[in-house]
């Protein structure tokens, strides 16, 4: 599938939301603790954001720290 279609945004916001929702769920239902949480999604944002130095094009890993920042810091990461 090509790069940034409507059906590429949306298939990647539909993850998103499901991510943050199974993540919620998880941390409540004490499957997995806040922290546990908290280090998935830094692992997430360290990932890309070294991905983004070595990239040829390192805008995508650029909008998914971007994301992930904002979820780290309590706002639901999907774009308004």
């Amino acid at each position: 599938m090509p790069l940034n279609t409507p059906a590429t945004n949306a298939a990647g916001l539909a993850a998103l939301g499901i991510c943050e929702s199974l993540l919620l769920a998880m941390t409540d239902l004490k499957l997995i603790t806040a922290q546990d949480t908290h280090n998935i999604l830094t692992d997430v944002l360290t990932t890309n954001s070294q991905a983004a130095v070595l990239s040829a094009t390192p805008e995508r890993h650029l909008a998914v720290v971007e994301i992930i920042g904002k979820i780290l810091a309590g706002r639901n990461g999907t774009p308004r």
